[in-house]
């Protein structure tokens, strides 16, 4: 009787049990206000989606899919996670650059993001020590740009020990989902490795991948070309409202012509993933946690505002050095389950399964 009633239950209640460790939406509460279509009045919060659908197996990518990059099977995972609804915010980093900023040890702050034309417009003022941030209104819910892997790293850590102020360090962003302490080069950051107790992260490949091409149908091989739900080509037609096969990237001329680089979250309301993310192709280049080539690049992926349509495609796989600043990366994040709590939660799924079949 134990054995049919793990057969009947077990899979259902291990999903559950991993799906409520990684049940943590709206976290980063920015104080906004969601409107019904996906559009935010004030500043978005940081929200994530659930992807299940445990076991799903993976897809070749890279140049022999027909795209490029070196070759690799691609958006197998086995475990319950969930990943940003949208790609970090200029206002969300806003707000960790004056937690723990205020001397900017390790360059979580490039000048780029005021500097350069297609910046996200951050400022900083006064001297290090005293450093604070401000993010131009009309910039706040547009992502975050120059912000080299390990700044997605510190931001993650600083996620996990739960958004702390104070100075640039263990207790704050050198530690965490990763152990940084002080990594700021090339071949420091490459050796930076994912904590088997982390939670806030960056994305791996395979999580990146899974989030924006499966179809969202069971532990199947099944993926869209596009991360918009679709196998066709999208258009960049800024419609109101979204029809949908919609995203931010060059096709004759750029979604927003001159007056701005990247939309603001939620812009395409209706052209999310199957899972519910947004702006996985276009808008720009996302880091992922991956190595592409072997101690000098991690994974970039989604293409950016100014790439063709080419760039958005699942077989597209790309590198950027970690330490490289610039207008076109971002980054979204992700939260997975603490191996310790999924033991936990496991234990009492399987004490209860043997509690009901020792009562038959």
């Amino acid at each position: 009787m134990f054995e049919k009633l793990l057969s009947r239950f077990g899979a259902a209640l291990v999903f559950a049990a991993l799906s409520v460790t990684t049940a943590q939406a709206d976290v980063f509460n920015m104080g906004g206000t969601q409107n019904a279509d996906g559009t935010w009045t004030g500043l978005a919060s940081l929200e994530t989606v659930a992807v299940g659908n445990l076991g799903n197996t993976g897809e070749l990518s890279g140049a022999g899919a027909g795209g490029s990059g070196p070759d690799r099977i691609c958006g197998a995972v086995d475990y319950a996670y969930n990943i940003g609804k949208y790609e970090v915010a200029a206002g969300q980093y806003c707000e960790f650059l004056n937690a723990v900023a205020k001397k900017d040890t390790y360059r979580l702050y490039d000048i780029g993001m005021w500097g350069n034309i297609h910046g996200c417009k951050i400022r900083r003022t006064y001297s290090s020590g005293s450093y604070t941030y401000n993010v131009a209104a009309d910039q706040a819910n547009r992502p975050v740009t120059h912000v080299s892997w390990g700044d997605a790293a510190r931001f993650a850590n600083w996620l996990h020990n739960g958004q702390p102020t104070g100075e640039q360090g263990i207790s704050t962003t050198e530690d965490g989902s990763y152990y940084l302490n002080g990594a700021t080069t090339q071949l420091a950051l490459m050796a930076v490795t994912r904590k088997t107790t982390a939670t806030w992260v960056i994305p791996t490949e395979d999580e990146w991948y899974k989030a924006a091409y499966h179809k969202n149908d069971g532990d199947t091989c099944n993926y869209f070309d596009y991360p918009t739900g679709s196998d066709s080509e999208p258009s960049n037609d800024l419609i109101d409202p979204d029809p949908g096969n919609n995203a931010n990237f060059y096709q004759n001329d750029y979604t927003l012509g001159s007056s701005y680089s990247t939309t603001e979250v939620g812009e395409f309301e209706n052209s999310g993933s199957p899972y519910g993310t947004f702006d996985q192709g276009g808008n720009l280049w996302e880091w992922n946690e991956t190595e592409v080539n072997a101690g000098t690049s991690r994974g970039i992926r989604g293409g950016r505002h100014g790439n063709y349509s080419s760039y958005m495609l699942a077989s597209c796989r790309e590198d950027g050095d970690p330490t490289a600043y610039n207008d076109s990366l971002g980054f979204r994040v992700a939260r997975v389950p603490e191996p310790g709590g999924i033991a936990l939660l496991l234990c009492g799924v399987l004490a209860g399964l043997m509690w009901c079949g020792f009562r038959k």
